[in-house]
C-alpha cells in the first residue's frame, strides 16, 4: 500500500474516534455546568385590617388573696391541711385548744340565766305595784322605782345575751376555716404555739390562681398618642384578646381580656397601670412571675404585613427581597409603622400580592433565579430524589398562601 494512502486511512480513523469521544462527553460537560436554582421560602403578602400590637412587661397577680389568722387566744393544737395544696372555702385549716373558750361559753350562759331571773322578779314587782297604786297603798315614787328596776333588769338580760353570743363566736373561731378557695402556703406557726394573744396571729395565706390577673403598664405619652389616633380616625378601636409570652419565650395557650385601665398617670414613672385576666386551670401562672403582655388597642385598615424576619435593615433604610414572576430576586425598599403581632406593618413599598422571601436570605443575591416555596407548604421532592427515581416531571408550583400568611412564622434563619 502506498505511504500516502496509509496516512489518509490513519487520519480518518483518528477523526472518527475523536468525534465519538466528543459526543459522549458533551452531555456530561453541560450537566456539570447547570446548577439548580436556590430554594427559598416565601409568603404572599396580603392587605387587610391589621391590629397594632404592643409588647410590654407584666407581673402575674393572684385573683384573690386572703390571710388566715387566729382570731382568738389559745394554744394551736393541730394543722388540718396539706401545705401547698388546694383548699376550699370553709374548710377547717387549724384547731385551737377549746377548753378555755368552752368555759367562757358556760359562764356566759350562767350570767344570762341570772339576768333573766332578776328580770322576772323585777317584772313581778312592777306588776304588783301597778295594782297597789290604784288603792293608794304605795306612793307614786315607789312605783317609778319598780318600773326603773324592771328596765334595768331587761338591759342586763340583753347584755348577758350579747356576752353569750360573743363567747359562742369565739368558740367557733377555735376551728380556723379557709376564707376563700385557692392554693394555701406553708403554715407560719407550729403546733403548740400560743396564738391570738393581743393580735390576730397570721397562720397561712391563700391565693386564688384560677382565673389570674396580669398587671402591666403603658406610658402616658403612648396612651395620649393612641387617643389622638382614635379621634382622628387613623386607628379603629379593636376588641382583640390579650396574648401572654412567658419568660422562656413560649406563648401561653390561653388568651385573656383587659379588665380596666387606671385613669391616673403615676407621677413617679409616667405610666398608666392596666390589668388583664387570664384563665389558669393548669396553675401554670404563679403570682410574682414576669411575662410579656401583647395587646392591641386598635387596628389599621387596608394594611400590608410582612414577617419580621423578612425585613432587612441597612443605614439607607429597610427593605425586603421580592420574587418576581420570572422567579428572580430583587430588593424592595419599604417603610414600616409598628408591629402587628410577629409582623411589621408596611406603610410604603408593598401593595399586597408580592412574594416576599422569609427564609434562605443568606443564600440569595439581587437578580438571582430562585425556586420559591410557599411557607407552610408540603415539602417537595428534591431534584436529586427525582433523578434517583428516574422521573423527569417538573415540580408543580406551590399554591398561594392565604390571607394573613406568616402571622405566626417560625424562628428566622439569618
Amino acid at each position: 500500500m502506498p505511504l500516502s494512502r496509509l496516512l489518509r486511512t490513519l487520519l480518518a480513523s483518528a477523526f472518527l474516534i475523536l468525534s465519538a469521544c466528543g459526543k459522549s462527553s458533551e452531555p456530561q460537560t453541560n450537566g456539570a455546568a447547570q446548577m439548580p436554582p436556590t430554594e427559598v421560602t416565601v409568603v404572599t403578602v396580603q392587605s387587610g385590617d391589621a391590629p397594632v400590637t404592643y409588647d410590654v412587661s407584666g407581673r402575674v397577680v393572684a385573683y384573690r388573696t386572703a390571710e388566715v389568722r387566729a382570731r382568738v387566744e389559745g394554744i394551736l393544737e393541730k394543722r388540718l391541711y396539706k401545705e401547698g395544696g388546694e383548699v376550699q372555702e370553709g374548710q377547717p385549716l387549724f384547731r385551737i385548744d377549746k377548753r378555755t373558750l368552752e368555759a367562757n361559753v358556760a359562764s356566759a350562759r350562767a350570767a344570762l340565766a341570772k339576768a333573766r331571773a332578776n328580770a322576772e322578779v323585777a317584772g313581778q314587782t312592777a306588776t304588783r305595784y301597778r295594782q297597789l297604786i290604784a288603792d293608794q297603798a304605795i306612793s307614786k315614787q315607789e312605783l317609778d322605782q319598780a318600773e326603773a328596776n324592771l328596765k334595768q333588769a331587761d338591759a342586763e338580760v340583753a347584755n348577758a345575751e350579747a356576752a353569750l353570743k360573743r363567747a359562742e363566736i369565739d368558740l367557733s373561731h377555735a376551728d380556723v376555716p379557709a376564707p376563700i378557695s385557692g392554693r394555701i402556703t406553708r403554715a407560719f406557726v407550729t403546733e403548740g404555739a400560743l396564738v391570738g394573744r393581743g393580735e390576730a396571729t397570721p397562720l397561712a395565706k391563700i391565693e386564688q390562681l384560677h382565673p389570674i390577673y396580669v398587671d402591666f403598664t403603658q406610658s402616658g405619652s403612648e396612651r395620649l398618642r393612641l387617643q389622638k389616633a382614635f379621634m382622628e380616625g387613623d386607628l379603629k378601636r379593636a376588641q382583640t384578646p390579650v396574648e401572654l409570652i412567658l419568660e422562656d419565650g413560649s406563648h401561653y395557650k390561653y388568651r385573656g381580656k383587659i379588665l380596666f385601665s387606671e385613669q391616673t398617670v403615676d407621677p413617679n414613672t409616667g405610666t398608666v397601670t392596666l390589668r388583664a385576666e387570664f384563665p389558669n386551670p393548669d396553675r401554670l401562672l404563679l403570682p410574682g412571675m414576669f411575662a410579656t403582655v401583647r395587646f392591641a388597642p386598635g387596628s389599621v385598615g387596608d394594611a400590608v404585613r410582612v414577617p419580621q424576619r423578612a425585613v432587612q435593615a441597612t443605614p439607607q433604610g429597610q427593605f425586603v427581597y421580592v420574587v418576581g414572576p420570572d422567579n428572580k430576586v430583587a430588593p424592595q425598599p419599604i417603610k414600616t409603622g409598628g408591629f402587628s403581632g410577629p409582623d411589621w406593618i408596611v406603610t410604603d413599598g408593598l401593595k399586597g400580592g408580592e412574594r416576599v422571601v422569609v427564609d434562605g436570605l443568606q443564600k440569595i443575591r439581587p437578580g438571582a433565579v430562585v425556586n420559591p416555596v410557599m411557607a407552610n407548604a408540603p415539602p417537595q421532592p428534591s431534584a436529586a430524589a427525582q433523578g434517583q427515581g428516574g422521573s423527569t416531571t417538573p415540580t408543580a408550583p406551590a399554591a398561594k398562601a392565604p390571607a394573613g400568611q406568616g402571622s405566626a412564622p417560625p424562628a428566622a434563619k439569618r
